[in-house]
């Protein structure tokens, strides 16, 4: 008798348990997707999928309830146009976006981490491809300064990086302070005085408030062909009196210090707070990426090195140094084999007194100038071939300023512009266009012969 009255009992108290609660949602617009993120109470089984005749999106939640109000989204900058909810089946979460078109979708669950519990994830893929912050040269990459500039010589190109954002908020500081905002403040002010400085473009990963996955940021820089990227971050650390400023590159054998193993395993995780990682379809690129990480990745460390210390000795003159050398960690942000990369932890935001200097927007201010200070004493010294920096330490403003313009229109009529691509070498390049290997590094002001993949030189008529 009791187990008949038992067993429906424990039937009632499983399905209490195995109910989910939606607690929040959260919605992060993106310059190529919407990422609308719920938190529910445990694992869920859902579907997504769209109808036509009005464009709408269904997410279906199975066995949840609604905790939280929908109405109070914000949809600016997104192509949803409404959100409703209702109850499906009696025991169904139904929750509908209206649309202002069709567009595909992509979602998934994460699982509980240091910030937040499970979620369910869904991306609307909106398809824009303009990197945030970049506006619309007609080829940013190569502007031409003067029609008195013969080779048209190209910009030194910088991409900077905010770090974490959406989703993922970074460390948390005192008074609920956000490494997110701290790093995307000083990043904008950077990109800032770059772009006003002659010989130089730069672009932002992002400039607003969305998640960007690590390989995504490093992806953008090659799409740029950048010649240097820069990672902008506020350190925490398990010790509130951990303190001071710090610059990275990457490590072919691991960390240089304990506190470098570990921020390297905490900025490595932010990928699956964002969703990416465990998710990865692009196996066969990572592979190659390996590969070519072992061919090419000296070149890179020496350059980031030694921008990196000038960048270091900068922020020395307005902050605490943490350490006073560049520091070499295995971050997944600093692996581009072709590209010089440097990681800029600003200060520890875990510290209370450098918080609170984080926090002030003049301060922000300083450390973009002490970072662009040494971004620009490392190429005015050591200017990539091919660029206005180049040409102008070589003394060409005195040149051209002393030569008869007809002379450089002819001059720039013979020289042919030139991307380096992968097998090229100065020999093979000059046996095809018929000149010798020291007139093409006399042209392109070429200290020795090796060439970096997409970089531009200038063949000279034969």
């Amino acid at each position: 008798m009791f187990a008949r009255l038992l067993l429906p009992l424990l039937l009632v108290c499983s399905a209490l348990v195995q109910a989910a609660t939606v607690g929040s949602v959260r919605l992060w617009p993106a310059p190529d997707h919407v990422r609308l993120v719920f938190d529910v109470s445990g694992p869920v089984d859902y579907q997504v999928f769209d109808l036509t005749g009005p464009h709408r999106l269904v997410i279906d939640i199975n066995d949840a309830q609604l905790a939280t109000n929908l109405t109070q989204l914000d949809l600016k900058d997104s192509p949803i146009r409404k959100v409703r909810s209702g109850v499906r089946n009696g025991k169904d979460l139904r929750v509908v976006l209206d649309l202002e078109r069709a567009i595909p979708t992509r979602s998934f669950l994460l699982k509980p981490n240091g910030q937040y519990g499970d979620r369910l994830v869904v991306d609307l893929l909106t398809g824009e491809t303009a990197v945030a912050g970049a506006s619309q040269p007609k080829e940013p990459a190569r502007v031409v300064r003067s029609t008195r500039d013969a080779n048209q010589q190209r910009d030194v190109v910088i991409v900077i990086d905010a770090g974490h954002g959406g989703e993922d908020p970074g460390a948390i500081g005192p008074n609920k302070l956000r490494e997110k905002d701290v790093v995307l403040g000083i990043s904008r002010e950077l990109h800032r005085l770059l772009a006003q400085e002659q010989g130089f473009t730069s672009y932002l990963t992002r400039d607003g408030d969305y998640y960007i996955s690590l390989r995504q940021r490093t992806q953008l820089a090659r799409k740029h062909n950048a010649d240097l990227f820069v990672s902008i971050h506020a350190d925490a650390f398990t010790r509130p009196e951990a303190s001071g400023a710090s610059v990275y590159a990457i490590s072919e054998r691991g960390a240089t210090s304990e506190t470098a193993r570990w921020l390297a395993e905490r900025e490595n995780r932010s990928d699956l707070i964002g969703g990416v990682g465990g998710v990865s379809l692009d196996d066969k690129d990572n592979t190659l990426a390996g590969v070519l990480l072992d061919l090419s990745m000296t070149a890179s460390l020496n350059a980031s090195l030694s921008v990196g210390n000038q960048v270091l000795r900068s922020m020395g003159t307005i902050a605490k140094l943490h350490k006073p050398k560049v520091e070499q960690a295995a971050f997944v942000v600093l692996k581009s084999p072709d590209i010089p990369s440097l990681l800029v932890e600003t200060g520890f935001i875990s510290n209370p007194g450098e918080a609170r200097l984080l926090a002030d927007k003049a301060y922000q201010r300083k450390m973009a100038q002490a970072i662009y200070r040494g971004i620009k004493a490392y190429f005015e010294e050591a200017p990539p071939p091919g660029t206005y920096l180049a040409w102008r330490k070589q003394g060409g403003a005195a040149i051209m300023a002393a030569a008869p313009a007809a002379a450089m229109e002819s001059a720039a009529n013979q020289m042919v512009r030139y991307v380096i691509s992968r097998g090229d070498t100065l020999t093979s390049i000059a046996k095809r266009n018929n000149v010798s290997v020291g007139r093409l590094r006399e042209v392109n002001g070429l200290r020795s012969d090796q060439l970096r993949i997409g970089q531009v030189i200038h063949i000279p008529g034969s």
